[in-house]
């Protein structure tokens, strides 16, 4: 552990633009009618403009965290951040869809570049004993993002155009430059020798899977190109993925340093708490389509009106983090962690009982409030849970790997819930009088009054799939390892961390950072 007199500001400054990036990711789905209209294109085209910027955000992951090890998180960050705000102006300023596209794809790397470093950055610069109230203000700001993204792209759509989602990054990412070069401290660097196969590995087998999982749907499952399949790219990426496990597992046999050091799995948090964390990446992407596709085409909301439903969500979830991370420091954070869990699980349920064409709109603020106490119960007690073991030396590569397994959870449940959604509106709704299935006129907003209740029973039986997801994480959570005393687990983190100065090349040599990896083993 560093010494920061000051980690909060230090702190504050990183969020900032950690909650513009997560922002990104939901944004944009209120603002694709508008692309469309604007840039005169097809639905296929502007699919692609939240797809490169997934893609490109995820498949780099476990590399900027090793980066961040080598390099310093505050360079790494910086450079991130430069990056995603010039490509947000290049969007805002692109004149056609191709172009969109290819700035999309360059925020998503400057995304992934700044990421890791957050939770890295709280690893290394705040005490166990006061861990638990940073990662629940970390959680907070995921979760808030999660849910705010939604309801600003509708004010700013409806507002001022489709650009200003986009032009609106560029004065908070001079800010947060700013205040993460003045508050940000330069943390001690780690020379990691670096894994040139285990990069080109990791690489290849993330884009193809994370590549066949979000664009399954739009080749509906078959063929790409050639002989090419999209269950072909999944099988590939899943081979080269083994083969890069593999590698890793060679490499540090032979005592080098891989890319994703897989001891780092040996600590039974580590690796439920990674579990964790890729359900609930599925669920809240899951989760959000079929009520917002119900709010819209049922009931004829417009996407600010649908979006404002989520206000509860967001402000209870904002308040009620920080409260959780302050606690979660005295107790087990699975009890935390699997209330939030649990409740979750219970207002997807009472949500999708709620998808009727003649239930009151208002009712639909009730289990929006039990989401936003889900979420302030998730987020900071699974992050806090999962990282609190790693060394410093370690805490980019343990944060790449749990942002990672967000993010693949995040690309699944977008996969599987667009699947079922389309499964289950042909089951619910008759096909029309050409044989085309009669939800095509809901993509217009025509949907006849007579197909409503059909329409609202296929998208409540699709919650249904998020909501039984988030079960299973409440049950690998109720695992998470009783956290040793503050006293204790504060002393040796202090000396691990004299260690880790003094030993050469930033190695651990010290015995309470191995009394800590083993005490994470039990």
């Amino acid at each position: 552990m560093e010494n920061v007199a000051k980690p909060w500001p230090a702190l504050w400054s990183l969020v900032i633009g950690f909650f513009m990036i997560l922002i990104d990711t939901t944004i944009v789905s209120v603002a694709n009618p508008r692309i469309m209209e604007g840039l005169n294109t097809d639905i296929n085209a502007v699919i692609w403009v939240t797809s490169a910027y997934l893609l490109s955000y995820a498949v780099p992951l476990l590399i900027t965290g090793r980066l961040g090890d080598r390099f310093g998180p505050k360079n790494l960050y910086l450079i991130g951040l430069v990056v995603f705000t010039l490509a947000s102006l290049w969007c805002g300023l692109s004149g056609d869809i191709t172009m969109l596209i290819a700035a999309r794809a360059v925020q998503g790397l400057g995304a992934a570049m700044m990421t890791p470093q957050t939770m890295a950055v709280i690893t290394r610069i705040f005490p166990p004993d006061r861990r638990g109230a940073a990662m629940g203000l970390w959680g907070a700001t995921a979760g808030m993002a999660v849910l705010v993204g939604p309801i600003l792209g509708g004010v700013l759509v409806d507002g001022l155009g489709w650009e200003w989602i986009f032009f609106v990054n560029v004065p908070i990412g001079i800010v947060a430059f700013v205040m993460v070069t003045r508050f940000v401290p330069k943390l001690t660097t780690h020379s990691h020798s670096f894994d040139v196969a285990g990069v080109v590995l990791s690489a290849v087998g993330m884009f193809l899977l994370v590549f066949g999982l979000q664009e399954g749907q739009t080749y509906k499952w078959g063929t790409v190109t050639g002989a090419v399949t999209v269950w072909g790219l999944i099988i590939a990426g899943l081979v080269v993925l083994v083969l890069f496990v593999l590698w890793q597992w060679l490499l540090g046999r032979r005592g080098g340093e891989p890319l994703l050091p897989l001891a780092l799995f040996k600590d039974r948090n580590f690796s439920l708490g990674n579990t964790t964390i890729m359900v609930v990446g599925f669920t809240v992407t899951a989760f959000p389509l079929p009520t917002i596709f119900y709010y819209q085409v049922v009931r004829g909301l417009t996407p600010t009106q649908s979006a404002l439903l989520m206000i509860p969500m967001a402000v209870i979830s904002g308040g009620l983090a920080p409260v959780v991370g302050k606690l979660i420091d005295r107790a087990n954070p699975r009890w935390f962690a699997s209330f939030g869990l649990v409740c979750m699980a219970g207002a997807l349920f009472w949500t999708a009982s709620l998808l009727r064409p003649d239930t009151p709109i208002w009712m639909f603020l009730l289990p929006s409030a039990l989401q936003g106490v889900a979420n302030g119960f998730i987020w900071g007690p699974v992050s806090n849970a999962t990282t609190r073991n790693l060394e410093p030396r370690q805490a980019g590569a343990g944060s790449g790997v749990f942002n990672t397994t967000r993010q693949i959870g995040a690309v699944l449940g977008s996969a599987a819930i667009a699947a079922l959604i389309q499964a289950r509106l042909a089951a619910e709704l008759p096909a029309a009088p050409a044989g085309a299935p009669a939800n095509q006129a809901s993509m217009n907003g025509a949907l006849p009054e007579a197909l409503h209740a059909g329409f609202s029973t296929a998208m409540g039986q699709s919650i249904v799939l998020p909501a039984c997801a988030i079960l299973v994480g409440a049950v690998v959570a109720m695992f998470f390892a009783k956290p040793r005393s503050v006293e204790g687990w504060g002393g040796a983190a202090a000396k691990g961390g004299a260690a880790a100065k003094e030993a050469p090349h930033g190695r651990d040599t010290d015995a309470a950072g191995a009394s800590r990896q083993d005490a994470g083993r039990k």
